[in-house]
């Protein structure tokens, strides 16, 4: 059975990038998030209750919500933790910020202020960001674009979504088309 976060990525399909996303949420954040949500239930059930006979239903909302609450905390601490290392952002100081601020304000910033992907340009080294079409030291074509409005465009597709430009025309590179002839 593969688990869901383990699954290589696809062909760069919506499916394939949340699989890769998953795929940063480590085991031990994982385990940490079971381990968590069953002491949310042993709290809930064995600890808090006076009575055990009354408010039974309320007993089991608050365990199962609290319980998934805290878990999902915990999987999001562990998502930032590899996160954090891959947008090459200093660690200590983000996971000090998420685990600190309360209400998990501390993630909201962090996806609100966290630096893109770097990639390598292939051409000559550059680090750049995953989001750039062409390399700015070199103009090495790093991913599809139209060649009318320069936006980009996916290697499948035989027209631009925007302009509505024929993209046989532009003469791609071949690494950067899906088909050949």
């Amino acid at each position: 059975m593969t688990r869901l976060w383990n699954r290589p990525s696809g062909s760069g399909d919506h499916v394939a990038r949340q699989d890769s996303e998953l795929s940063l949420i480590p085991i031990w954040s994982v385990v940490l998030a079971v381990l968590v949500f069953l002491g949310a239930q042993y709290l809930f059930h064995f600890v808090l209750p006076h009575n055990k006979h009354e408010l039974m239903p309320m007993r089991l909302l608050m365990g199962y919500s609290w319980g998934t609450l805290f878990a999902s905390y915990v999987l999001l601490v562990g998502y930032v933790s590899r996160d954090v290392r891959r947008r090459d952002m200093p660690a200590g100081l983000w996971m000090l910020i998420v685990t600190i601020m309360p209400g998990g304000v501390g993630a909201v910033v962090y996806f609100l202020l966290r630096q893109p992907v770097l990639m390598r340009c292939p051409n000559c080294i550059t680090e750049i960001p995953s989001t750039y079409h062409f390399c700015p030291q070199c103009r090495f074509q790093v991913a599809p674009v139209c060649g009318q409005c320069f936006r980009s465009v996916k290697i499948t597709d035989a027209f631009c979504t925007k302009c509505g430009h024929d993209l046989a025309a532009d003469h791609a590179p071949a690494r950067l088309r899906a088909y050949s002839d």
